[in-house]
């Protein structure tokens, strides 16, 4: 089980509460696509993602990862009941958003990178070691859900 102290839950939540999940959930998914193209085959239904420039302008991409970070902050904000509110959220990515549990450990890697972009001041080493558990947490309730 994993504890968060005080202050890295306000460090956690302040942070994500700045976060524009419109613009971000389709940057972070659209750069899971492009770095990552084996991860395109679930996303056939899509249309045309054989450029990174299509995948980035995708409107379904778009609004497909905007859906995965809403769900991904309401269990960043539930810290507390990290195994009530992941296995829900792993429910609910599996079954409804259809994420493949194997790949969202790179998603949450490039959530990761996306909020290190947007607040590259704030974004300090000890930032990132709040991010990094919460991250993993959720990345871990979906591949176990997966299975």
């Amino acid at each position: 089980m994993v504890h968060f102290t005080a202050e890295e839950k306000a460090a956690v939540t302040s942070l994500w509460s700045k976060m524009n999940v419109e613009e971000a959930g389709g940057e972070a998914l659209g750069s899971l696509l492009v770095v990552y193209p084996w991860t395109q085959r679930y996303f056939e239904t899509f249309g045309y993602l054989g450029s990174d420039c299509a995948i980035m302008g995708n409107p379904k991409v778009k609004a497909h990862g905007k859906k995965v970070l809403i769900h991904f902050g309401k269990a960043i904000m539930l810290m507390d009941d990290l195994k009530g509110t992941f296995a829900m959220l792993s429910d609910l990515y599996c079954n409804k958003l259809h994420v493949d549990p194997e790949n969202f450990l790179l998603l949450s890697n490039v959530i990761l990178i996306i909020l290190a972009t947007h607040f590259s001041k704030e974004f300090t080493l000890q930032i990132q070691a709040s991010w990094q558990e919460p991250t993993n947490a959720v990345a871990n309730a979906v591949a176990l859900k997966g299975q």
